[in-house]
């Protein structure tokens, strides 16, 4: 039994419509440009809402819409009650809100309040002098001045953008704190008026009919008021504020808040493995949230010296992983969101399984599978259901836009010795944020059918006249049918896909990541073969009663011997004679 087993009976998890659901999480400027501007807007996604019906989803989550000077994509905002004109306006987000209520979905936004915008209106007064009101809004430190007399920033800690957390401001004569970009500073929750600010902004998108709320890095908004030095090697102060002293008071706060509204709330938590730091968040009874984004599996593949640093994943890594969140979310009365892509994170066909034109295709419907039968939420990003993949290998560093990525190569790549700098531009390929960035290939037209504009803001990737939606809606074997299949068979077997038991099978295979999902109605069988060789598997527990999905055709009369000659990157769900 895993250490992170409890070792007491779990009690029925307790039903709830958002652990039946499904989301579908929307980047706007790459997803559908209605106006030819080159960039992704709301009436855009207005115009896709049959398509998002007809995948099967039930909730849709849009990033940032909210005005922003756009240094980071519209997570640093300026006004968290105005729309960004590039994507429409608050009008264009009522309409949304009623194109999906009258189809049965729900509208979830995303709030982003560990930092605000540097142009925020709050930060402009914070700066303007240190006896401002808004000075406390943020927080605001002395320098320490080194032996040589020399200013030094308050300590070590580093940005998750490269670079020191703390920026000198001139006119005040001391340092801020981000950390991310500069242009991102951190509020100050310490300062109960920023907290109340925060409660207002939810109630004032409540009130308007939005559904709930994913909270950006909220795991982040409690500090240690010391501020000491980090001796860590990842992210260097990570240890300080990742789950700080008051996260949980905060955190109760906006639960009540959510509670009254019977809000849907996923909130987002970096540098954080510890299941007991986790399941205070999203325990049942603790009114916290829903559930949780862990960064364990987006991690998986990292060097020693972080994202950008040469590393490699096994599958015997993957299933301990997998299996350490599904046991003890169900063990300890807790919830998982499970995702294997978002706007952070390279696209999980590239990443887990095989993007090369003879195995993207069953790779893209394995990932889909392996993750769709889980117990948890599951978490769908744009263009994950038509098998989208990482930009290509060829592409040149101008192509890329992400604020992390360039900034790790003006910091520590382009005055690298050859060897480095070539080593940086292919991790850069495998795991730049904007691999998940590229616009959705809606059809072969020319820009994918994203736009009309001349040039997008973001080029498309040159495989869309082979991936793309309009060649997947009527073929029965496309991975958008997939997962639509995928998600209606959430439906009509909740009982065990949604609420069961996860057990893995055949464990110690290094190819195939099998695993079951039990309850007094039935049982599940989910066998995915993530090598590029066919596999003999031979450990079928029982007869197999129902094919529920498969990625190559499959019928029962394959499975008679009780013996699967899997493809490779085959998968194959199966309801069990029990």
């Amino acid at each position: 039994m895993s250490p992170h087993h409890v070792q007491v009976a779990p009690t029925e998890p307790v039903r709830a419509a958002w652990k039946e659901a499904s989301v579908y999480q929307i980047w706007p400027a790459s997803f559908k440009d209605s106006t030819g501007s080159g960039t992704g807007d709301l009436k855009g996604v207005i115009s896709k809402v049959d398509y998002l019906k007809q995948l099967g989803v039930d909730t849709v989550w849009l990033s940032p819409i909210f005005e922003s000077p756009q240094v980071d994509m519209g997570y640093d905002i300026s006004n968290y009650r105005v729309i960004d004109p590039q994507y429409g306006s608050i009008e264009d987000v009522d309409v949304l809100r009623d194109r999906l209520h009258e189809r049965g979905m729900k509208l979830v936004m995303d709030l982003v309040m560990n930092h605000t915008s540097d142009q925020h209106e709050w930060f402009k007064q914070s700066r303007s002098s240190r006896q401002n009101k808004y000075r406390d809004w943020y927080i605001w430190k002395p320098a320490r001045m080194d032996a040589d007399g020399n200013r030094q920033p308050p300590n070590n800690w580093q940005s998750h953008f490269q670079g020191s957390v703390w920026e000198w401001d001139d006119a005040t004569e001391e340092y801020y704190l981000h950390l991310y970009g500069k242009e991102q500073p951190d509020l100050n929750w310490e300062n109960p008026a920023v907290r109340q600010e925060v409660h207002e902004t939810m109630r004032f998108w409540l009130d308007r009919g939005i559904d709930g709320f994913r909270f950006d890095v909220i795991n982040f908004v409690s500090k240690d008021q010391r501020f000491p030095d980090s001796t860590s090697d990842f992210f260097p102060g990570c240890e300080y504020y990742a789950c700080g002293p008051r996260l949980h008071e905060y955190l109760q706060e906006l639960g009540s808040i959510l509670q009254e509204y019977d809000a849907f709330s996923v909130g987002e938590m970096p540098c954080v493995h510890d299941p007991k730091d986790i399941i205070k968040s999203v325990q049942q009874g603790r009114n916290e949230f829903n559930m949780i984004f862990h960064f364990e599996l987006m991690d998986i593949d990292h060097g020693p010296k972080g994202k950008f640093s040469p590393g490699r994943w096994s599958l015997a890594d993957f299933k301990k992983t997998v299996d350490k969140w599904q046991q003890f979310m169900y063990q300890n009365n807790g919830w998982n969101a499970l995702y294997l892509e978002n706007h952070d994170q390279p696209r999980a066909v590239s990443r887990f399984a095989n993007d090369s034109p003879e195995y993207r295709e069953q790779s893209a419907k394995l990932i889909a599978i392996f993750l769709g039968f889980q117990a948890g939420t599951p978490f769908v990003y744009q263009g994950q259901e038509i098998g989208m993949h990482n930009v290509p290998t060829d592409w040149p560093l101008e192509e890329y836009q992400d604020i992390d990525c360039l900034n790790h190569w003006r910091l520590k790549g382009q005055n690298a010795d050859r060897e480095t700098r070539e080593m940086f531009l292919r991790e850069y390929q495998k795991k730049s944020r904007d691999n998940a960035r590229t616009p959705v290939q809606w059809d072969s037209s020319k820009h994918a059918g994203f736009t009309t504009a001349d040039k997008p803001w973001m080029s498309v990737n040159p495989n869309y006249s082979v991936i793309n939606a309009a060649a997947q809606l009527d073929d029965p074997n496309s991975v958008f049918n997939c997962w639509r299949t995928v998600l209606n068979m959430r439906k009509h077997h909740k009982d065990v896909i949604v609420y069961g038991r996860f057990d893995l099978v055949d464990e110690e295979n290094d190819k195939v990541f099998a695993y079951t999902r039990t309850s007094p109605q039935g049982k599940v069988l989910v066998v995915c073969n993530f090598s590029d060789e066919a596999v003999d598997w031979a450990s079928l527990p029982c007869k197999a009663q129902e094919i529920l999905v498969t990625t190559t055709g499959r019928t029962l009369s394959n499975l008679s011997s009780g013996n699967i000659s899997l493809e490779p990157y085959e998968a194959i769900a199966l309801l069990l004679a029990v």
